[in-house]
């Protein structure tokens, strides 16, 4: 199976936002859906290394930001290519606070945030689905959110061709980083956007 065939999925981009104690934190995720309208419903898909996925399995709250086609590439590196274990992600973003007490981005490269309570939690292995009732929300402005295949082919940069030259390996289609050698081990993990084996293409 071609497993690029999910990347035809149409979804948009996200920025997860959560606060346990006086730590805030955010990851990026792709998984945030409504699943009812009556009541008000959505469900997010976390992967259970993030540490974001933690704070929000113990509090029950969280933040959706959802992304815009302004969005930066550095906002995917800020939130997606490093973990909140190892630095504050709330340092060096505009964000406010929602009434449940968690950050949103506030910025051109937002265009809308909803705020969700954890009713029902789903283990998926991996990931965890969140099913939360919508508590809070808004729209910051009307530019058109980001879609995962708009995410491909605008924002993130396309890998150097003088870097696939010169090396010879696998390179991650998420971030650009490239794994010298050959074969790929199956087990594979990108150490800087965490995406599998699968998401390599050979150089």
């Amino acid at each position: 199976m071609d497993t690029k065939v999910m990347q035809k999925l149409s979804y948009g981009l996200f920025v997860l936002t959560a606060k346990e104690g006086d730590k805030d934190n955010g990851c990026i995720t792709n998984t945030a859906i409504q699943v009812t309208s009556e009541p008000n419903r959505i469900s997010i898909a976390v992967n259970k290394g993030n540490y974001t996925h933690d704070m929000v399995l113990n509090t029950g709250v969280f933040n959706i930001s959802i992304l815009s086609e302004d969005a930066r590439f550095d906002t995917f590196k800020h939130f997606g290519f490093q973990s909140g274990r190892d630095v504050d992600k709330a340092v060096g973003i505009t964000y406010k606070r929602s009434s449940n007490g968690v950050i949103y981005l506030d910025s051109p490269e937002v265009n809308a945030f909803i705020s969700g309570k954890v009713i029902q939690t789903v283990d998926l292995g991996t990931h965890t689905l969140f099913i939360a009732d919508v508590t809070d929300g808004e729209v910051l402005n009307n530019t058109a959110s980001a879609t995962y295949a708009y995410y491909f082919a605008n924002i993130k940069p396309k890998p150097e061709a003088a870097s696939q030259e010169s090396k010879k390996g696998w390179i991650c289609t998420i971030c650009g980083y490239i794994y010298e050698g050959d074969p790929l081990p199956d087990d594979f993990i990108c150490p800087v956007c965490k995406h599998p084996a699968s998401d390599f293409k050979k150089l």
